[in-house]
């Protein structure tokens, strides 16, 4: 509370100032010699007490109090006495008149006479006090958010937090400006974004387009998502969009609505985007193109109208906008060599008088990404001068450009350029350094957040591993989530570093945000790894998150179910969470309003849990209601087979006597495709087959026995055997080894619960010195085939 002296010292109110001497009633409160001398003066005037009179005789009462000796101290007295409750109810009513120091002295002075936290003046008190410092603590966390340490920011966000928790009244735009934030300091801290959200379900009747704009804006930054807000969002935009009828209104709504909208809403947004579009101005012209680059819009007619307003405006952008104009371009397909031109020569007018270290990566990035783009002697010389300074972040982008330019050099049939190879050479020579200087892991964990691509697998990564193994005790509670959400990008399999996490997790369970748990259980089933006492980890992870299922968001709870399935692991409660019908209805509200690419996700995750459950877990009696999914699916599928694929078919028919007796991209029960089948009698003699074209297996031909044991397809002959061949290429491995990664594992072990014998055909095994040849390969295909039977 003594923070209300520091930040507002001359008060937030303003009242009348008197001194002693100017004020009798006052003067004759300091000439009092004991407690009832200042009660009788009390009681005399207790109406004409004012906010300075009741603050003053309080105190001196406490003066009295502090000049005896503690053994001598009446303040039960005191406290109990008729009067001091008058000066008790007099403070509490005049509370919003005193000033900050007055408020916080009055409750100091009130607790030092030992009356109770929850009687009601003291919880006025403190009340009025959070409200004078939430008034200025949301400014202030956004004023210093780019300058301050990370115990400062931690520190920030718990006072944050106890504000919304104990204030009864909260206004949007503190709420708002907690999350702005957390968008600045890059931190998605869930509590804290959970209570905002709570503030603006609680007052969407206050939120218009701009404000639902922004705090849209700023969830999508931190990767937020909640479906209850969303819904809402939604639903009040739809109904703003005919009052919707100037170009700054609309833009708000465009940019709100548009990524979430149904294709009708979409239509006419694009509808009246080409109507008002000549009224834009850059600011809006360049906001659309975004939204539009993110909706994936591919409407002719609007993307050519924003590229030419872009075009008309290029002169205004600073730029950071510049790039933005670029990068938008470029991702909706923009054919305008003219524009691309004029975006190049103003790119490099950027380059030539730019200092900053991240401002120069970045323009050399999306100069990379323009169809006709060169790196003159400008572009070198800026990159050079400024790679030392460079985070891993941005020399990741520098990397990724050079590459670009190589390979449009090579399609364009000219030759390496010395330039490429030396800078690269320096690029990679500053990483390493860097990766190898490296001693804080929050540091590099934020130096690293957006680093991905071919030069980062292909230099990086491995580097990188060692930097993290030699700062591995530097991973915690606070930062697990973080360093557990990146490794599982690299899926690259480092066991010290997978155990650590597991061994914090074990440690620190429930400090650990409930919903935070995917994100730690994730690497271990997509890099099939059981950690020390993998047993116990699990079933840790398992219980922290039981008792709150209903706190997950609809599509985490999916994933979180399908990470599980992965490693083996199904929860009842959480499964019989999911494939419940109110779940699944909530599911699909969410889906309407997620992006297309998390969408997709979502239901192919889901597609694949309810396949592992009425597959692993019959006992539970999910059913399959998947049919009509996968046909569709299957139906888009392009049915082409790969040069590899129709290498091995061609083979495979050396071996068993004819093409007939293997069939090529099968089906299986619940719609697992797999690249071969064939099937092979009690003799290990081949079946042939009638038909070769693609058939999906009979859903009636799987049946489960009566102990619940899956028991066989109906038509084989007996003693039968279905074979499963399937090639495995680098994708199904981890980065750094030959260990399969956790899906393929599953899908194995489904095959084979479907009656299947499974023939894995690893690339690095194929494409070996050792099978050289055509017969090589036929022996290795027998050997794999036969002896599996």
């Amino acid at each position: 509370m003594l923070a209300l002296r520091r930040f507002y010292p001359l008060g937030l109110r303003s009242c009348q100032c008197l001194t002693w001497s100017s004020d009798p009633l006052l003067s004759q409160l300091n000439s009092c010699t004991n407690e009832d001398q200042v009660f009788d003066l009390v009681g005399k005037n207790k109406t004409k007490l004012s906010v300075k009179h009741v603050g003053g005789a309080i105190s001196i009462l406490w003066q009295f109090q502090k000049k005896k000796p503690e053994f001598l101290r009446s303040t039960n007295y005191v406290k109990n006495h008729s009067q001091f409750l008058i000066l008790r109810i007099l403070a509490e009513n005049k509370i919003e008149y005193m000033d900050n120091e007055a408020l916080v002295d009055m409750l100091y002075d009130i607790l030092r006479f030992e009356v109770e936290a929850h009687d009601s003046l003291v919880e006025e008190l403190v009340m009025e006090g959070w409200r004078r410092l939430y008034r200025i603590l949301s400014v202030l966390m956004i004023s210093i958010s780019g300058i301050i340490s990370q115990s400062f920011r931690d520190r920030l966000i718990q006072k944050a937090e106890f504000a919304l928790e104990t204030l009864e009244h909260v206004p949007l735009n503190h709420a708002r400006r907690f999350v702005q934030f957390l968008r600045n300091v890059r931190l998605p801290y869930r509590p804290l974004l959970d209570k905002c959200n709570k503030v603006f379900l609680q007052n969407t009747s206050q939120l218009d387009s701009e404000q639902l704009a922004i705090i849209l804006g700023l969830y999508q930054s931190l990767q937020y998502n909640n479906t209850e807000f969303r819904i809402v969002a939604k639903q009040k935009l739809m109904e703003m969009m005919d009052d919707c009828n100037n170009p700054l209104t609309f833009t708000r709504l465009f940019v709100a609505l548009a990524p979430m909208a149904g294709p009708e809403a979409k239509e006419q947004l694009i509808e009246t985007a080409l109507l008002m579009a000549d009224e834009f101005d850059h600011h809006q012209a360049l906001a659309v193109a975004e939204t539009m680059q993110e909706m994936e819009c591919r409407n002719s007619q609007l993307i050519h109208k924003i590229a030419s307003l872009l075009h008309k405006y290029l002169d205004l952008y600073r730029p950071v906008e510049l790039a933005k104009v670029t990068q938008c371009l470029v991702m909706l397909r923009c054919p305008s060599p003219e524009l691309y031109s004029k975006l190049q020569r103003l790119l490099i007018g950027c380059l030539q008088v730019n200092i900053i270290p991240v401002d120069i990566a970045m323009l050399t990035r999306v100069l990379s990404m323009l169809p006709a783009s060169y790196m003159d002697e400008t572009v070198v010389t800026r990159v050079d001068a400024v790679l030392p300074q460079c985070n891993l972040s941005d020399l990741n982008s520098v990397a990724t450009s050079i590459i670009k330019w190589v390979r449009r050099d090579q399609l364009n049939q000219q030759g390496p350029s010395g330039v490429y190879g030396k800078l690269l050479q320096q690029v990679n020579s500053c990483a390493t350094q860097r990766l190898q200087q490296a001693n804080d892991l929050d540091l590099l964990l934020d130096e690293l957040k957006y680093v991905a691509g071919e030069w980062f697998e292909e230099v990086l990564l491995e580097k990188m591993i060692l930097a993290f193994q030699r700062l591995v005790n530097q991973i915690t509670w606070v930062n697990v989530l973080e360093f557990s959400s990146f490794l599982i990008k690299t899926t690259y399999l480092c066991p010290p570093l997978l155990d650590r996490i597991a061994a914090v997790t074990l440690q620190h369970i429930n400090k650990i945000y409930n919903s935070g748990t995917y994100s730690l259980l994730l690497p271990f089933a997509v890099l099939n790894y059981d950690p020390p006492q993998g047993e116990e980890f699990f079933k840790i992870c398992i219980g922290h998150f039981s008792s709150r299922l209903g706190s997950f968001e609809p599509h985490l709870l999916v994933l979180l179910g399908f990470a599980l399935a992965v490693a083996e692991y199904f929860p009842e409660n959480l499964i019989k969470a999911v494939f419940n019908v109110e779940f699944l209805a909530k599911l699909d509200a969410q889906l309407d309003i997620l992006p297309d690419a998390l969408n997709r996700k979502v239901r192919s995750r889901l597609m694949e849990l309810n396949r592992a459950v009425c597959l692993e877990c019959p006992e539970f009696q999910i059913p399959w209601f998947h049919e009509h999914y996968c046909q569709q699916l299957q139906r888009k599928g392009n049915g082409k087979l790969s040069a590899l694929q129709q290498q091995i078919h061609k083979l495979l028919g050396q071996i068993l006597g004819g093409s007939h007796f293997a069939k090529v991209s099968v089906f299986t029960p619940y719609y697992y495709g797999i690249d071969f089948e064939c099937i092979l009698d009690k003799n290990k003699k081949p079946l042939p087959y009638m038909d070769q074209n693609v058939v999906v297996a009979d859903l009636e031909r799987v049946h489960w026995g009566l102990d619940g044991q899956f028991t066989g397809s109906r038509g084989l002959p007996p003693g039968a055997q279905r074979i499963a061949v399937e090639f495995l290429d680098s994708k199904a491995f981890c980065k750094n080894s030959n260990h399969p990664k956790g899906e393929i594992a599953m899908k194995k072990r489904h095959l084979e619960i479907l009656g299947y014998q499974v023939v894995q055909i690893p690339h690095f095994e194929w494409n070996s010195m050792e099978l050289s040849s055509k017969d090589a390969w036929i022996e290795y295909l027998k050997k794999k085939i036969f002896e599996k039977v």
